[in-house]
C-alpha cells in the first residue's frame, strides 16, 4: 500500500495567538473572546463560556479564530491540538499567545482529522523530541511546520474518526460507571455509621 507523507506547512498555514505581552487583560465589556490553556482540551474542543472577554492589542483587525482551526499548545507537558468550531461562541475570538492556531489549506485532510492525528504518539513523541527547555518545555513553529503528517484517502479519515468517536463514548461511559460505583460506595459506607436499633454484642 502506498502512503503520503507531507509536512504541515505543506497543506497549512500556522501563525502565532494573538500578541499579548504579559496577562491578558481581562475587560468585562470586551469586544471579543480569548481562548486559553485553560478553556481547551482535545476531548472537549473550547469551552466558551469559560473564555475571558478582552480588546485587540492594536487597531489592525485581529486574525480571529475559524472554524476548522486548530490550536496547538505551545508549551506545556504536552503539544495537544484542539479541534476550534466557533458555533457556540457569543463573540469574535482569537488564540492566547501560548497556542498556534493551524489552519488547513489543503482540501486532502479534513481539519478533524488532523487535530486528532496531532494528538496521536507518533506526533507527540516529534514534539516530545524537539521540545527546548526543561521545567516548561516548548516548541518552536518552525518545528510545528516540519511535523510529518500522514495523508490517507478521505474514506479511510472518515472511517478512522468514526472509531475514534465510538472509543470516546466507550470512555466515557466507563468513567460514568465508575463514578457510579465510587458514589454507591462511599454511601453504603456513610450508611455504616448511621444510627442502627441493633445494639453491638
Amino acid at each position: 500500500m502506498k502512503r503520503f507523507f507531507v509536512k504541515l506547512n505543506q497543506i497549512a498555514t500556522i501563525s502565532a495567538g494573538h500578541p499579548y505581552r504579559g496577562k491578558i487583560p481581562e475587560i468585562d465589556s470586551g469586544s471579543m473572546a480569548v481562548v486559553q490553556m485553560r478553556d481547551a482540551s482535545p476531548e472537549g474542543g473550547v469551552d466558551w463560556s469559560a473564555c475571558l472577554r478582552s480588546e485587540p492589542t492594536s487597531k489592525k483587525e485581529p486574525d480571529w479564530l475559524q472554524t476548522g482551526d486548530i490550536l496547538v499548545a505551545a508549551r506545556g507537558s504536552t503539544n495537544y491540538a484542539v479541534l476550534v468550531d466557533t458555533g457556540l461562541a457569543s463573540l469574535p475570538a482569537v488564540a492566547a499567545p501560548h497556542f498556534y492556531v493551524v489552519r488547513l489549506h489543503s482540501e486532502a485532510l479534513s481539519p478533524e482529522f488532523l487535530a486528532w492525528q496531532l494528538n496521536q504518539s507518533p506526533c507527540q513523541r516529534y514534539f516530545e523530541l524537539h521540545a527546548e527547555g526543561s521545567a516548561a518545555k516548548s516548541i518552536r513553529r518552525q518545528v510545528l511546520a516540519e511535523t510529518p503528517i500522514g495523508i490517507p484517502s478521505l474514506a479511510r479519515q472518515a472511517a478512522i474518526m468514526k472509531l475514534a468517536h465510538s472509543m470516546r463514548e466507550e470512555r466515557s461511559l466507563m468513567q460514568q460507571l465508575q463514578r457510579n460505583g465510587e458514589q454507591m460506595m462511599q454511601a453504603i459506607a456513610a450508611s455504616l455509621l448511621e444510627q442502627s436499633d441493633q445494639p453491638a454484642k
